[in-house]
């Protein structure tokens, strides 16, 4: 029987109540509800709704048909499916079960693995470079929701004070002869949404400039000519993301108690104003062209590394693998939640929410195609240009334009408000997790203090020419880091910590242990891919371009510094982790890589077999989870000297002592 003793950490305690006397720190007590003061979702499908609009996010919508078009319309399909089962669905399924299994945020799901805890302190990282950037692009969806709001769009007309000569409407391309000369200063090489083919004027109308983009370009970002120059702060935008602040701070006040109501909304009204906008977009001339094109496979791309690599970005964007907000939003389960089903659930509706919005996009670009009587190559921005400067023009062109308009917007609005939900939360949890005492009874100002830092960093990329700093944490941040982080995550837990004990840890919470299908995939095909995508992309490394803009060397340098300051968390805490050991160096590494000693479920009525005893798991240098026989006779004979009530806590201790 536990000791006992008076409670002194726990709110929900009256004073001198008598509760199970705990380790030294633990400063509460979970026998009051299923993780005690850290929480739990309040049902199932709180949790479900969560992870679909943490994975599907704007990615999916201006990510996704961008690549899809960039790399060869439907070809891009093969390589992008072949990720999702070789590498995206294992990566996922691992994750949701670590963070389930020990309750922990990124910076504890790794306790079991102590050489790598690095790798949860990369993931929190890469968390807030993508909180400072994901909402900027949240910023941008507010400022054309708002300029939606109106009986004529502002992007339908060159009549305005950001339009230049260049500026000409979709409907006056073969209506109006043009002669002037170009302004000098307008050939800032800015990508142009439309070319066109004519002979009909003096104007060469490949620098033809349509209204959403100078609208795009001079109105909503006043773009400067480089990242050389910021300029000044846009206090429109300024403001608009302090706004966005505010109501991602006012649906996480209370944690996922709070973020877990508005996901009601903001997880299921995207798929209802995506399927309005397909419907609308598949009446229109040309829609089935742009369809077409969508699924018409070049398989001439396939042989380029680009592709295959693009596929495997896009995927880890798409599913948030490795970002730490899988372990996070998993770790509010209950222990015994089925978390192989949710997996697969996720990922399935993700994969096709991709594939519905890259049909929807493609449907109105063959739509702009047919009324600007080109080819549909020609019509696709690229970049976030696509959801920016493409379809605000499309809808311009429907009857009742701001309504669609209005619905477009705040569909990107609630997408991104998903996973931007899931990312403070990541590295909110992750903190407070890591400093229980001094942060989990003050989360509700903690998370307010989070903000705050995270909007005064974002200023930055609010300026005129923050848009260049954004587009550059884009193509470092959310592709390199993301893939070395999910292979070490997945060699450390195949042969370090053990894939046999790791499948037994899914066992006791599902009931079924992982065929080989997660077996090999987690312990060679998926690291295999991933490394020879690492490799074959870094040699087909070209620096960064915007358009037809080229991004200095000192802005290539500081892009590989952000993926080295998430990266290099890694070796750096794997060092220090062996020096806080004793003994000789290969004794320091054993123990490294020995789970923490009190590893395991964070309840005490969930902690079975060796996880009932406080006794310091074996080293691990193999796949099978056992060094010696030392080791597992320490393991027998503990399971002996302790009476068992439950087959379960049984058979759980003897397949860890077998392998």
């Amino acid at each position: 029987m536990l000791p006992t003793t008076k409670c002194k950490g726990c709110s929900k305690c009256r004073p001198d109540d008598v509760v199970p006397k705990l380790p030294a720190g633990c400063v509460i007590h979970p026998e009051y509800d299923d993780t005690g003061e850290r929480g739990n979702w309040t049902n199932k499908a709180e949790f479900l709704l969560s992870m679909i609009g943490y994975a599907v996010g704007l990615g999916n919508v201006w990510r996704f048909p961008y690549l899809a078009f960039e790399n060869g319309g439907g070809a891009f399909l093969l390589p992008y499916l072949t990720m999702l089962v070789l590498a995206g669905l294992p990566i996922f399924f691992l994750e949701v079960s670590l963070g389930q299994f020990c309750s922990q945020g990124p910076l504890g799901a790794f306790n079991g693995v102590p050489i790598v805890k690095g790798l949860g302190v990369a993931m929190v990282v890469v968390s807030v470079y993508v909180g400072v950037y994901y909402n900027v692009v949240i910023c941008y969806t507010l400022y054309f929701l708002f300029s939606s709001l109106t009986s004529e769009l502002p992007w339908d007309s060159c009549n305005n004070d950001w339009n230049t000569p260049a500026c000409l409407h979709s409907t006056s391309v073969y209506n109006m002869t043009l002669n002037f000369t170009l302004p000098s200063s307008l050939e800032t090489g800015f990508n142009n949404s439309q070319r066109f083919n004519t002979t009909r004027s003096n104007f060469s109308l490949a620098h033809r400039i349509s209204p959403s983009e100078e609208y795009w370009n001079y109105k909503v970002l006043e773009k400067t000519k480089g990242i050389e120059n910021l300029g000044k702060i846009r206090w429109e935008l300024a403001l608009i993301l302090l706004l966005a602040w505010i109501i991602i701070y006012a649906c996480l006040i209370k944690g996922v108690k709070s973020s877990g109501k508005a996901v009601y909304f903001t997880a299921t009204f995207p798929y209802v104003v995506l399927t309005v906008l397909l419907i609308r977009g598949l009446t229109l001339d040309g829609a089935m062209d742009g369809v077409r094109y969508f699924f018409e496979p070049k398989w001439e791309k396939l042989l380029t590394a680009k592709v295959w690599k693009d596929a495997a970005t896009q995927i880890f964007y798409s599913l948030s693998a490795s970002w730490g907000g899988l372990i996070t939003l998993s770790s509010y389960n209950k222990f015994n939640n089925n978390c192989y089903r949710d997996s697969v659930i996720v990922v399935l509706t993700n994969s096709f929410t991709s594939i519905f919005a890259g049909v929807t996009i493609f449907a109105v670009i063959g739509f702009m195609a047919h009324v600007l009587k080109t080819d549909i190559a020609s019509v696709a921005a690229d970049g976030p240009g696509l959801a920016f400067v493409v379809y605000p023009e499309a809808l311009s062109q429907m009857p009742f334009a701001p309504v669609w308009s209005v619905l477009f917007f705040l569909m990107l609005f609630t997408l991104g408000l998903d996973t931007m939900f899931a990312t403070l939360e990541t590295i909110v949890t992750s903190l407070t997790d890591a400093c229980p005492r001094q942060l989990r009874h003050r989360k509700c100002l903690f998370t307010l203090a989070v903000c705050i830092f995270l909007f005064l960093i974002g200023l930055p990329l609010v300026t005129q020419g923050g848009f260049f700093y954004l587009h550059l944490l884009d193509s470092y941040v959310a592709s390199y880091s993301l893939i070395v982080c999910a292979i070490v995550e997945m060699l450390s837990i195949s042969y370090i910590y053990g894939l046999n004990r790791f499948c037994e840890d899914i066992k006791m919470m599902t009931g079924h242990k992982p065929n080989a299908y997660w077996k090999v995939t987690w312990s060679v095909i998926s690291p295999a891919v991933l490394t020879f995508i690492l490799i074959y992309s870094i040699a087909d490394y070209k620096p960064l371009k915007l358009d037809e803009y080229n991004f200095p060397l000192w802005a290539n340098i500081l892009g590989w510094f952000t993926v080295a300051s998430s990266v290099m968390c890694i070796p750096i805490f794997a060092i220090r982790e062996i020096a806080r050991n004793k003994g000789t160096f290969l004794e320091r590494i054993k123990s490294a890589c020995r789970p923490h000693k009190r590893w395991g479920p964070y309840l005490k009525k969930d902690r079975v077999g060796f996880y009932a005893f406080n006794v310091h798991p074996p080293a691990v240098t193999n796949v099978r989870g056992i060094d010696n026989d030392s080791d597992a006779t320490l393991l027998n004979d503990t399971a002996q000297d302790t009476p068992s009530t439950s087959k379960r806590n049984l058979n759980t201790t003897e397949a860890v002592s077998e392998g």
